[in-house]
């Protein structure tokens, strides 16, 4: 794991903080003795009062909300459950795409995958599930596009599951790529760019932003790609 002061205060007032995720973090403690440094603790050592609003799988980087009291933290997990928080992630992905401007839909229910958990898979007995998508740019030196998503649903590896299951799964995905694609990078090129929500005491709109420097990231092409 990276030091515990690599993580970034990005946003803070009485009510709630936002912070930047490392890769390879997890956000909460697991289950053992091993798991327990996590960015949570971390941000307790700075923020004693701090609870959990959310979570980011530990593969994926980016901005993470916390609460500062208990009803801000109420507040905000009901505002997560009635998806009144517009979440956008960035992500590069195996494959070229169309670039646009508008949205396009996966719309693949998701289950877990029992005899392989913790991955899940696409079942049409699994939970409704909608990811928006759209291509910003191609990558210079090889097959890849870069995608803004925009999960409106928020199932486990949803953003994982549905892209590898319309064939263009992410750059270094240890549980849903091939190989090869896992391979392109050393980390999941998957990103939590924004978030827009009220805020519950305020009532006026906040935006907050996570930068990525994509190209500190190492990348691998090989030579046999269309």
């Amino acid at each position: 794991m990276a030091a515990l002061i690599d993580w970034q205060c990005l946003y803070e007032d009485d009510d709630l903080l936002a912070v930047a995720k490392p890769a390879g973090w997890l956000s909460v403690p697991g289950r053992g003795p091993d798991k327990q440094d996590c960015l949570f603790a971390s941000v307790q050592q700075r923020f004693p009062q701090a609870l959990v609003v959310h979570r980011l799988d530990q593969a994926t980087s980016g901005l993470m909300l916390f609460a500062l009291n208990p009803w801000t933290q109420r507040q905000l997990s009901m505002a997560f459950a009635a998806r009144r928080m517009e979440k956008t992630y960035l992500a590069w992905v195996e494959g070229l795409l169309p670039i646009g401007t508008d949205w396009q839909t996966i719309d693949l229910p998701i289950q877990a995958d029992w005899e392989r958990r913790p991955l899940r898979i696409i079942h049409p007995e699994g939970q409704a599930s909608l990811t928006h998508w759209r291509c910003l740019q191609h990558h210079l030196q090889g097959y890849g596009s870069l995608l803004e998503l925009q999960p409106l649903t928020g199932r486990t590896h949803q953003l994982r599951v549905h892209l590898q299951a319309i064939g263009h799964p992410i750059w270094g995905d240890s549980l849903y790529a091939p190989a090869d694609v896992q391979e392109r990078t050393p980390r999941l090129m998957l990103h939590a760019h924004t978030l827009a929500f009220t805020h519950p005491r305020q009532r006026t709109v906040v935006t907050l932003q996570s930068a990525l420097n994509w190209g500190q990231i190492p990348i691998v092409m090989k030579d046999n790609n269309p």
